[in-house]
């Protein structure tokens, strides 16, 4: 199948890091022999991990951590459609999309040759009770600011909750070598655990004993490696930082604290709370997703019944944890599938599957960042834990060459990055 101009055409639904990634990998492995498109509600890519950092510095992410896009992709020739998904249509190859731009919009179709979903997940902070009114929570601008006024301007030294809801995932499609999570992502909740303990510390508001830090699951970020967060469990009890697991979902939020679904519940003026993570309302039921919503792919990152169809990122079912550098290892798979279907590609390069491996760097307050590089959870051997003053120095660079570069970092950063985490300093 080709468009009018004899070129295959490439939809990509979804511009933040998955998309506009893989987007962006598609065009450099592809050139002029494929045509590209983009739809996304938002015209901006959300530098999602530095929201804490922002917080914490009393500085309005929405400010800070916006990366426009549409220059960005014009210049690769990239169309780019600011508009909301309405119907994904697998077996006739249309999306329905309505643009966004203003209201009243008409729905329109757009048809397509390949189809990469990258549109991320649902944040379900409307399933637990009581957020509304007493929560908080990291996940973009609009509750970091909420947060961000909390702690700079109410606070005033009570105890703080931080923990996650239940992920509820999907089983069809998963292949045996990936274990099921019973949270979607919480290095978060270590990193915002250490760094806003030091911030208490600072401040003279009663430091890291002020916080209690809890799971539903057996283990805290399990995804990072037993050996690594026993190590962070031993630094979290020198501190004074309380932990808890096995509490079940989260049943509601009051002004008082987290209660849980096995009877439990923990006090807390303040609530930061990681969502269970859902798969959009019109992935549901497609031919393409599992039971829960989320795209079923192989390793190639292709849907193993509609071949065209091709999923990065928190929408995809092998995305666990739903983490970003997961989305920029798969991208790499899907574009390369794209590029042999294209003459652009070798059989040899694509048939390279999507090996999962963690790379995590989060702050840990006192101008120091830790860094994890950990495939154990996956059945790997590679468990990497380094924290200091440089690390934190590497996260804030990495935001800054992202935005310098226009979200399109050299290559060779992500490996100059680990070289030096792991070999030099």
């Amino acid at each position: 199948m080709t468009g009018s101009y004899g070129k295959p055409r490439v939809l990509v639904l979804g511009g933040n890091f998955a998309g506009l990634t893989t987007a962006r990998r598609i065009r450099d492995r592809c050139g002029d022999s494929v045509s590209i498109s983009m739809i996304d509600r938002k015209d901006y890519l959300l530098f999602v991990p530095n929201i804490p950092l922002e917080v914490l510095m009393d500085q309005d992410p929405s400010v800070t951590l916006h990366l426009p896009i549409t220059k960005i992709l014009a210049m690769e020739d990239i169309r780019y459609i600011e508009g909301e998904v309405a119907e994904i249509d697998v077996g006739n190859s249309r999306v329905k999309y309505t643009p966004s731009e203003r209201p009243g919009s008409a729905t329109e179709d757009i048809e397509y040759d390949y189809l990469v979903i990258a549109l991320g997940a649902r944040q379900a902070y409307d399933r637990i009770e009581g957020f509304d009114e007493y929560g908080h929570a990291l996940s973009d601008c609009y509750y970091g600011n909420r947060l961000r006024a909390y702690l700079h301007g109410g606070y005033k030294g009570g105890p703080i909750a931080i923990g996650s809801a239940r992920f509820n995932q999907g089983t069809a499609g998963k292949p045996e070598w990936l274990p099921i999570a019973e949270t979607a992502c919480e290095g978060v909740s270590l990193e915002m655990a250490f760094s806003l303990g030091a911030w208490l510390d600072i401040r003279n508001l009663g430091g890291p004993g002020n916080i209690h830090l809890f799971t539903p699951g057996r283990l805290i970020a399990e995804y990072f490696g037993v050996d690594i967060v026993n190590r962070f469990l031993e630094t979290a009890e020198k501190t004074g930082l309380k932990y808890t697991d096995h509490t079940g979902d989260i049943k509601r939020i009051s002004r008082w604290g987290v209660e849980f679904e096995n009877g439990e519940s923990m006090d807390a003026e303040l609530k930061i709370i990681l969502p269970n993570l859902e798969a959009h309302g019109f992935l549901k039921g497609l031919p393409v997703t599992d039971e829960a919503g989320f795209v079923i792919t192989d390793s190639t990152m292709r849907n193993p019944d509609h071949r065209n169809v091709l999923a990065v990122g928190d929408c995809a079912s092998l995305t666990v944890p739903k983490m970003g550098v997961l989305g920029d290892q798969e991208s790499r798979v899907a574009a390369t599938q794209i590029a042999r279907d294209v003459g652009r590609a070798s059989e040899e390069e694509a048939g390279q599957p999507y090996t999962p491996e963690i790379i995590f760097l989060g702050e840990m307050g006192h101008n120091r960042a830790f860094y994890i590089h950990s495939d154990t959870w996956y059945g790997g051997t590679r468990s990497v834990l380094r924290v200091g003053y440089p690390f934190y120095t590497l996260k804030l660079g990495f935001k800054e060459i992202f935005f310098r570069t226009g979200g399109n970092p050299p290559s060779w950063g992500v490996p100059f990055t680990e070289l030096m985490a792991e070999q030099w300093l």
